[in-house]
């Protein structure tokens, strides 16, 4: 595996590179990507009153309907100073009910409740209206989704 970070300068003829000009970083694009996600979401999930990180739990937990803490923010990357928060937002909305492990009293699992189940069906249409601002191939979001896994991955190790 080789170093990614800094980008290798790209060579003009103009003028010797600089590895610390913000055009020669990989990291400034990504950032500011994530951020224009997160913002084109944000109307988007306004009127079912989600911030953008309830949503990606709320979509974790429609795939599986419970699932405990410590798996869920590995999943989503969150330590628990962020995940707590958010999950009692969640359970204060009557979106997610917090409870004790039947098998493990240290455990604490998340689950939906009838309303957070019913939220699936009338967001429905939001990853949709959001791939209709992107002016992106099939093959290139696949493609971008495949790299964004490979690098998260990646830095994530060690």
């Amino acid at each position: 595996m080789h170093n990614v970070f800094p980008m290798e300068p790209i060579v003009t003829v103009d003028a010797p590179q600089d590895p610390l000009q913000l055009d020669n970083q990989i990291c400034f694009p990504l950032y500011s990507a994530a951020n224009a996600v997160t913002r084109a979401y944000r109307p988007l999930l306004a009127e079912f009153d989600l911030t953008y990180l309830q949503y990606i739990v709320m979509m974790v937990l429609w795939e599986r309907q419970r699932v405990n803490v410590k798996t869920l923010g590995e999943e989503l990357h969150l330590d628990s100073g962020t995940l707590t928060p958010l999950l009692k937002r969640l359970e204060a909305k009557a979106l997610v009910v917090r409870q004790r492990s039947e098998s493990d009293e240290r455990v604490r699992e998340i689950s939906l409740t009838e309303a957070g189940r019913a939220l699936k069906v009338k967001m429905g249409q939001v990853p949709a209206k959001l791939a209709c601002r992107v002016d992106l191939s099939v093959e290139e979001l696949t493609e971008l989704k495949r790299l964004s896994q490979k690098l998260l991955s990646q830095l994530s190790q060690g």
